[in-house]
């Protein structure tokens, strides 16, 4: 166990529970890439924290909370819960969601989340389309396609 490492996750949860971007901007590497099932894989801390940016902005009330915090010297590992309105449709979602992360110069250089997608798209958009379309290929692309835009039009505002 690397206690250091266990201190930057807990500081990174934190200010992601209050949804301080500074803070958790604070944690990353300049060299920081992150992916998850939705935004695949980033480069940079500034496009990484346009997501969480975007993100957090969207979601009415979002609660996020975070257990499970282990490390050692390179890598380490968190489980967290996102609870949000999501904003299309309107619907409840309750997010699980495991991170996994790699530690260079004290900071968090690589950090990827995992969640059930199927799950995620059935309280997303509830049903039919959640509950028909969220394990298609197709689907996928297109809630990263315009995940990617309203990133992307994030960036330019």
């Amino acid at each position: 166990m690397n206690d250091r490492h266990v201190a930057l996750l807990t500081t990174f949860f934190e200010a992601f529970s209050k949804c301080d971007t500074d803070a958790m901007e604070r944690c990353y590497h300049p060299d920081v890439s992150f992916g998850d099932p939705v935004f695949q894989e980033m480069e940079g801390r500034d496009k990484v924290m346009a997501m969480w940016r975007l993100m957090l902005s969207r979601g009415d009330g979002t609660d996020v909370t975070y257990r499970a915090i282990t490390a050692d010297d390179f890598t380490g590992s968190a489980r967290w819960t996102a609870r949000y309105t999501f904003t299309s449709t309107g619907r409840e979602v309750v997010n699980e969601v495991e991170a996994f992360f790699r530690f260079d110069d004290g900071l968090i250089v690589r950090h990827h989340d995992d969640f059930d997608f199927r799950q995620w798209s059935r309280m997303a958009l509830g049903r039919p389309a959640g509950l028909l379309l969220g394990w298609t290929p197709l689907f996928r692309k297109t809630i990263r396609d315009r995940a990617q835009q309203a990133l992307t039009e994030f960036q330019l505002s």
